[in-house]
């Protein structure tokens, strides 16, 4: 064991990440999931980053086998890095290093520094993150960089690593390392390690196919009688049109076979054929010359041929194989076996198929048994091409859908095929179900949007690119798939005239660059057809076969539902959206108070019930509001609509602040209980939950009152830069009801700028709402910033990439009302000063240039004075404010509001309301802690405005 204990070095952009997650913070949207996959596995074994114990073994090594197939892409790689400093690394499959090649003196004595050498012990669960243990655990190529590495010691280097399997088991014989200084590493990296590994896998598997070869030269050796045809090659190949046989009776038989050779302890099968005649089979040990062990499978059909067998002398008391069915024509009970030779039904491994062998051409029925497959114990081709196919499924299936995005999607079904079952595919969709909505029925012609492409190399390009429009002639394979709604193969696409007929002088081209076989599948679902997905080779020189095309269904069919899951919910996300829209103000609100700016952001999962509002009261005021109605979806947009259509009806009613939340909370309350109705139970029914912030801003007195009601707090800057949130009072969530809303009173210099926000915007769960809290205090921080800047800054610095919550961001810079724009003056409670009251405001408005509303404002101000005077109690004062209309305000002490009613013929007052209303553009009461107030509004002259 060799300890190691390396100080903490700032080199690499994770630092602070690194920190925090040791301290137990969540670091999700700052390290790569499979680095942080890594480091909390290297955390559940109790690793320290500062102190690493590195196990030696000074006897690793691997079997001959791999070396011989290891050695000569080892070779070709390090000369590749001769200019480079970077050293490979041969490691075993428990991640001890057995050969470090290449790199110059200097990485090598830091490597040795920290004990990456021949030996030392590599795994990620003795040295934490790194390319050859975290390649291990992950059983993949990975890339590690500078502080993605868990050890403090490992974080100056950059690597990739790369597992190397047996192409037969599939298990992982080894790991290939390369590792250079963390200043000199690329991503690109990981390519060439991967390129490397697989360029090892595929000498193992011509390993085996020269000993399979070995086997069947060795079963012909032993067998004096074996025959073939004049000119026929020494390899195994099908030769059904000369046979006995016909193509589905060989196809059983060779099943069979298969299953016989996967079974150590059965000897004899008999098979009943589609045509109805019977086969025996039997299993037989074969021995190469050099050792090698493997099985042959003879076949004969029933009618009078006997089993060719080994023709050597029996040995004495050596155990017999079974004798065959009743009328199978044997001329022994028994085939015997040399002496010393293993009995064939006790071999202890699992086998697979090899190559197949048929009837020789011209045989008769009844002329003789003949070999029908050969292959050595464990696993062959055939079964190697069917864990690859599963793997493909499976990874398919884990890959595919991982977003409810179309676009996504269709390129997570080119990424997955390509290079493992492709070198070229396309993926092809409407562009209304690029919209969400119900695809019209597809056919030759169709219009069809190409989404996503991926391809093993740049050339071809003429098969159309990304975004590009394509019209399939009705020949072609694909507008027969959308057609037929079945999938189309052209295994020799030099022959299919229907596909060059699309574009030949396009087409022509791609055929000369090595594009050679083709299928093309609808993605259907749910008795909907959504598109087409072609599949090329090129480099693949196999062409595509029937099993190729089962496979291709089946990883369409999977790809095809996931996109219709997402075009479902983009149609359900494109009509929760606008109707959220059309529920959220659109262009600026008519008032002088503030300045705004706004933003809404609906999350990456759909939209919310955030909102927010700038509403106009009366005396020049104006309300801010902000609110959040818990969850996603048409059901919170519809109830945020409810409540904001319910915020104006009670700003029209000139409410304070309190008053105001407490009928907002009594209707949710009541929304809540449904109204009256019995309530449904149902998801949609009911409002979880819902938040608001109000404030009111007077212009006059430079006064601000808020209130809230579960909401976030409000954020003030000052003109000279500096952040304070507000300290409201903590009210509960409205609907909960029983408790009463607190108000707080602040005084803002002009040029203040007032934030308001939703919860969205400064707390996911992965910053909890206090470091979001400072992180928008610092971006606020600064003077001399718009309210559109503001906006800006905001999101930039705190907007995820990938929201959970929707955001709604209000930002109100203040004006003030000036002292030139006011004018007021406190009467007594004489009927005398309604004259005097005229004439001051034929003055002022003159002063104001506003005399085409002096007769008008006369009327007005005298009527409510001599209201106030008659009616009313306590001082009496008249305002008048020149702001986007010409305001004229009588207030009194009194609590009693006027009411407008239509006085009859014979009455002697009760019109000079009426007459205020009708020369008026607006008029109403506000209520007051002193009284009320009566205002009125009327529109300035074009030229004064």
């Amino acid at each position: 064991m060799v300890p190691l204990s390396v100080a903490w070095d700032d080199i690499g952009g994770l630092v602070d990440a690194h920190e925090r997650f040791l301290a137990g913070s969540m670091v999700e949207s700052d390290v790569r999931d499979s680095v942080l996959d890594s480091w909390k596995r290297c955390r559940s074994v109790g690793l320290e980053p500062h102190r690493l114990l590195v196990r030696y073994t000074g006897d690793v090594a691997l079997d001959e086998r791999f070396r011989h197939a290891a050695d000569p892409v080892l070779a070709d790689l390090t000369s590749s890095f001769a200019d480079a400093s970077m050293t490979i690394a041969l490691c075993d499959g428990q991640g001890r290093m057995v050969e470090r090649l290449g790199g110059d003196r200097q990485l090598r004595d830091r490597l040795d520094a920290v004990r990456f050498a021949p030996g030392f012990d590599a795994s990620e669960s003795v040295v934490g993150t790194n390319g050859v243990g975290t390649a291990l655990a992950e059983r993949g190529p990975v890339y590690i960089a500078g502080r993605e590495h868990f050890a403090d010691c490992l974080q100056p280097f950059a690597c990739a690593g790369a597992p190397v399997r047996d192409p037969l088991s599939g298990r992982i014989e080894a790991v290939l390392d390369i590792t250079c200084l963390r200043d000199q590493g690329d991503p690109a990296m990981v390519r060439m390690v991967r390129e490397a590994a697989r360029s090892i896998e595929a000498r193992l598997l011509e390993q085996a196919d020269l000993r399979e070869r070995a086997l069947l030269a060795a079963y012909r050796r032993a067998d004096g009688h074996a025959r073939r045809r004049p000119g026929q090659p020494d390899g195994l190949r099908p030769d059904l049109d000369g046979g006995t046989l016909g193509r589905i009776d060989m196809a059983v038989l060779r099943a069979k076979a298969e299953e016989l050779i996967a079974s150590p302890h059965r000897t004899l099968d008999e098979v009943t054929l589609p045509s109805g005649r019977t086969a025996t089979l039997l299993r037989r040990q074969v021995t190469g010359a050099a050792g090698e062990t493997g099985v042959a499978v003879e076949a004969r059909v029933l009618g009078g041929p006997r089993l060719r067998h080994l023709d050597v002398a029996p040995a004495p008391g050596e155990t017999g194989i079974p004798a065959a069915p009743a009328g199978a024509g044997w001329l022994g009970p028994a085939v015997r076996r040399p002496a010393g030779s293993p009995v064939t039904h006790s071999t202890p491994a699992p086998q697979a198929p090899a190559a197949p062998v048929t009837t020789p051409d011209g045989e008769p029925a009844g002329a003789e048994g003949w070999l029908l497959l050969v292959g050595e114990p464990g696993v062959g081709r055939l079964a190697m091409l069917a864990r690859r196919r599963l793997e493909l499924l499976h990874d398919a299936s884990v890959r595919i859908g991982t977003t409810l995005d179309v676009t996504r999607t269709a390129e997570e079904l080119a990424e997955v095929t390509v290079p493992r079952f492709a070198d070229f595919v396309a993926v092809d969709l409407p562009d209304s179900v690029l919209r969400g909505e119900e695809p019209e029925a597809l056919g030759g012609r169709t219009a069809l949007r190409r989404v996503a492409i991926r391809a093993v190399r740049k050339q071809p390009h003429n098969l159309y690119d990304v975004g590009d429009t394509v019209e399939y002639v009705p020949s072609t394979p694909q507008a027969r798939s959308l057609e037929t709604r079945q999938s189309v193969m052209e295994p020799v696409l030099t022959e299919a005239d229907g596909w060059i007929a699309q574009d030949p002088e396009r087409l022509t081209p791609v055929l000369e660059a090595g594009i050679h076989s083709l299928i093309t599948v609808p993605l259907r679902a749910r008795g909907t057809t959504l598109g087409v997905v072609s599949f090329y080779r090129s480099l693949q020189p196999d062409s595509y076969e029937d099993d190729d095309l089962s496979l291709a269904q089946e990883l369409v069919g999977r790809a095809a539902i996931c996109i219709d899951n997402a075009r479902r919910y983009t149609r359900e996300h494109n009509t929760a959206l606008t109707l959220q829209r059309s529920l959220l103000p659109r262009g600026r609100s008519e008032q002088s108070a503030v300045e705004v700016a706004y933003r809404y952001l609906p999350a990456q999962a759909g939209v919310g019930g955030d909102w927010f509002d700038v509403i106009p009261l009366s005396g020049a005021r104006v309300a801010l509001v902000v609110g959040d109605v818990v969850g996603h979806g048409l059901h919170a947009a519809a109830t945020m609509g409810r409540l904001r259509t319910a915020v104006h009806n009670f700003c029209s009613l000139d409410l304070s602040p309190d008053d105001l939340l407490t009928h907002l909370d009594d209707l949710v309350g009541r929304l809540d209980r449904g109204e009256g109705w019995a309530a449904e139970n149902s998801p949609d029914s009911g409002i979880v939950g819902a938040t608001c912030l109000y404030a009111v801003y007077d212009p006059v007195s430079r006064r601000c009152t808020l209130t809230r009601a579960g909401h976030p707090l409000p954020a003030v800057v000052a003109p000279d830069g500096g952040v304070e949130f507000v300290d409201l009072p903590a009210c509960p969530p409205l609907g909960l009801g029983g408790m009463p809303f607190e108000t707080v009173e602040l005084e803002l210099a002009e040029g203040s700028r007032l934030v308001l926000y939703t919860d969205g915007l400064v707390e996911d769960r992965h910053r909890d709402i206090d470091a979001g809290l400072d992180d928008l205090r610092a971006v606020l921080a600064g003077a001399d910033r718009s309210p559109e800047d503001t906006c800006e800054a905001v999101l930039d610095a705190l907007l995820p990439a990938r929201p959970g919550d929707d955001v709604a961001l209000l930002v109100a810079r203040t004006h003030s009302l000036g002292a030139d724009r006011v004018a007021q003056w406190d009467l007594p409670s004489d009927p005398a000063v309604v004259s005097r009251s005229r004439a001051a405001v034929t003055a002022q408005l003159a002063e104001w240039g506003l005399e085409e509303l002096t007769f008008t404002t006369e009327l007005i101000a005298s009527e409510l004075v001599t209201n106030a005077i008659r009616h009313a109690t306590g001082p009496v004062q008249l305002r008048l404010l020149r702001d986007r209309a010409l305001i004229c305000e009588v207030s009194d002490g009194s609590g009693t509001s006027p009411r407008l009613r239509r006085a009859q013929s014979t009455d002697e007052g009760g019109r000079g309301l009426f007459l205020v209303a009708q020369l008026t553009e607006r008029w109403g009461t506000r209520y007051t802690p002193d009284g009320k107030v009566i205002w009125t509004e009327q529109p300035l002259p074009g030229r004064c405005r």
